[in-house]
């Protein structure tokens, strides 16, 4: 499902996953609180996948209509309007102490480490499935 919509999304997806899983291993020892810490962490991770699909959306539907008018404004709202849910959500996980912050905002950044990621990530499943082919 996600492949239609951008070939890249189910890798960057994936590669989102790792880095928090990466994450949890390694962070989970230095943390005081490790339910918030961990907590905190899958819901920025959770975040990021939201922005990561909303963005595939909105990047699709920019170029289906590209020869209509506004798609720029329409673009940009969508961002702003990312942003502002993004805050909205470490707004209410700081109030009611739903997770860490700044585990949270490490989560979060797992987006921009799985796009950083992701030519490595679409290498390394081409090898297996040539592998995997081969048998």
């Amino acid at each position: 499902m996600f492949r239609r919509i951008n070939p890249v999304l189910p890798e960057l997806l994936a590669g989102i996953v790792l880095y928090g899983t990466v994450l949890q291993i390694a962070g989970v020892w230095f943390a005081d609180d490790k339910l918030q810490y961990t907590i905190g962490l899958w819901l920025g991770a959770a975040l990021a996948m939201g922005m990561a699909i909303n963005m595939a959306i909105v990047i699709l539907d920019s170029v289906d209509l590209m020869a209509s008018r506004g798609t720029a404004a329409r673009t940009a709202l969508y961002a702003g309007l990312r942003y502002i849910v993004v805050v909205g959500v470490f707004v209410a996980a700081w109030y009611f102490e739903l997770g860490n912050p700044i585990a949270m905002f490490l989560g979060v950044m797992g987006l921009k480490a799985s796009a950083y990621f992701q030519p490595a990530l679409h290498k390394s499943v081409l090898n297996l499935q040539k592998k995997y082919k081969k048998r």
